[in-house]
C-alpha cells in the first residue's frame, strides 16, 4: 500500500514537472490558451479573424497597433478591404480585430452611395471619426462621442455599449445595429 503510493507522488511529480517545464509557444504561433504570466510581462492577447492568412490569438507586446496584430496573423488577403479599418488603432487585451473583407459588386453593376453596402460594418473600435460620420443620424458631434467615449471606457464590447453615447437613444440604436460591429 505504501509502495503504490510512492508510486502514485513519483508519477504527480513529474507529470507537475513536465507541465511547469513546458517550452513557451514560439512567438509567431496562435495562442492556445490565455496565459496571466503573459499580461503580466506587458503582453497583449488579440483574436485577429477575416480577411487574414492565418486567424487566430495572437500575443503582443503592450503598446502594438491593429497592423502589428495583422501582420502577425500573416499578412491580410487579397480580399482584405484595409481601408475599412484602422491600421494606426492602438490593441488592448482582449480585443477581436476584423478585417473586412472586400463586398462583392452588386448583381445589377450599379452603384451605390450608401457605405455600409460596399465596405460592411463599421467596427466601432477602429472606425475614424469621418467613418462614424457616415453612419445615418450621426453627426461629427456624435462621431466624436463615440471616439471619446471609447478612449474612455476602452473597447466596444456590445453593440448596446452604443446606449451609453448622449444622443443615441433605442431607436438610434436599432437603426445603426446591423451597420456596426464591436
Amino acid at each position: 500500500m505504501v509502495a503504490a503510493a510512492a508510486v502514485a507522488m513519483l508519477l504527480m511529480g513529474r507529470h507537475l514537472t513536465r507541465e511547469s517545464g513546458a517550452a513557451p509557444a514560439h512567438p509567431a504561433a496562435p495562442v492556445l490558451a490565455a496565459d496571466a504570466a503573459v499580461r503580466s510581462r506587458g503582453k497583449l492577447v488579440v483574436h485577429v479573424v477575416g480577411a487574414v492568412r492565418r486567424p487566430g490569438l495572437y500575443r503582443l507586446r503592450s503598446g502594438a497597433r491593429i497592423a502589428d496584430a495583422v501582420r502577425r496573423a500573416g499578412g491580410s488577403t487579397h480580399k482584405a478591404n484595409l481601408e475599412a479599418i484602422n491600421l494606426a488603432a492602438p490593441i488592448e487585451d482582449g480585443l477581436q480585430v476584423v478585417v473586412p473583407r472586400v463586398a462583392p459588386a452588386p448583381a445589377g453593376g450599379g452603384a451605390t452611395n450608401d457605405p455600409a453596402a460596399t465596405q460592411g460594418p463599421i467596427h466601432l473600435n477602429t472606425a475614424t471619426l469621418e467613418q462614424l460620420d457616415t453612419l445615418p443620424g450621426i453627426g461629427p458631434v456624435t462621431a466624436q462621442k463615440i471616439l471619446d467615449w471609447r478612449e474612455q471606457h476602452g473597447a466596444f464590447t456590445s453593440v448596446d455599449d452604443l446606449d451609453a453615447i448622449p444622443g443615441i437613444g433605442p431607436a438610434r440604436l436599432e437603426q445603426l445595429r446591423d451597420l456596426v460591429a464591436p
